[in-house]
């Protein structure tokens, strides 16, 4: 079955979740039964040393894997609309579009303080061995010797960590053990939403408009209907109106500020002077 492709982008909790899971709701759209696919999208580059992948490493045998994953979601679920979901495609998004051509995306951004508050849990996060077996069906076998060292590491680095930390989490970045040194764990996970949404927001600007819709996160959980009614016209799905009403049913605004909330007032001083340019772009700072 030959499907539309619709990639979410967006960085490290900023409602990707949510977003899909919405999505999925409709009739005929579907997407993995886990919650991320970086193993597929790394598969053929799985040595590259981040997840800022240039374009030109999407080779023509990287787009016929990535196509197959596409179509076996498909043909699977008999789904006229795959909807993906990776955070750390937002790094990448010329190489996304390269490996996947044709498809459309829905760009959403949060505000960059309340997703650092968001993010520094998930750095610490304890080992989850239902997830991880979601994930595992998922990763290339070629691949698995390689991820299964780093995910073993990365969890023995936490046991010795003075933040009680991961070895790595979230999207990947150019200079990331840099940044762990240098900067506190906040800061890291501030500094991975801007490069996330600097590099989308850079790579959109260059694209044909009509392939990227830009979606608030706060606009989306305050009047769901509303934005959620625009991204259904926008990928050109036939919804109706009370379907879209019951896939929103649950969608609730009361996360707004609660990643601010959760820092010191210090703290967020310092990573709006870190990231203060950014936030100006996106309208979150007043």
């Amino acid at each position: 079955m030959i499907a539309n492709n619709v990639i979410i982008i967006g960085a490290p909790r900023s409602g990707t979740n949510m977003l899909r899971d919405v999505l999925c709701q409709f009739d005929g759209v579907a997407t993995w039964p886990c919650d991320e696919i970086n193993y597929l999208w790394r598969h053929g580059n799985v040595r590259y040393p981040s997840d800022e992948i240039p374009a030109e490493r999407a080779t023509p045998a990287v787009q016929a894997y990535m196509q197959k994953q596409f179509d076996w979601v498909a043909n699977r679920y008999r789904a006229h609309t795959v909807v993906e979901k990776t955070c750390a495609n937002s790094l990448r998004v010329p190489f996304v579009d390269r490996a996947v051509p044709g498809a459309k995306y829905v760009y959403i951004h949060r505000d960059g303080i309340d997703t650092t508050g968001s993010a520094k849990l998930r750095w610490q996060a304890k080992l989850d061995i239902p997830y991880l077996l979601e994930k595992v069906r998922f990763v290339p076998l070629t691949d698995l010797p390689y991820y299964g060292t780093r995910y073993l590491w990365s969890h023995v680095y936490r046991l010795l960590s003075r933040e009680k930390r991961l070895a790595f989490w979230g999207p990947a970045l150019d200079d990331m053990p840099e940044l762990l040194e240098r900067y506190s764990l906040n800061e890291v996970c501030a500094l991975q939403w801007q490069r996330c949404v600097e590099n989308a927001e850079r790579a959109f600007a260059e694209m044909p408009q009509d392939k990227v819709i830009r979606v608030r996160y706060e606009d989306f959980v305050r009047e769901p209907q509303e934005q959620l009614s625009r991204i259904v016209d926008f990928l050109g799905l036939e919804v109706p109106a009370d379907a879209i009403r019951e896939a929103v049913s649950s969608v609730s605004s009361k996360s707004i500020g609660k990643g601010r909330a959760s820092l010191e007032e210090a703290e967020v001083t310092r990573l709006e002077s870190l990231v203060g340019e950014t936030l100006d772009r996106y309208g979150y700072r007043a």
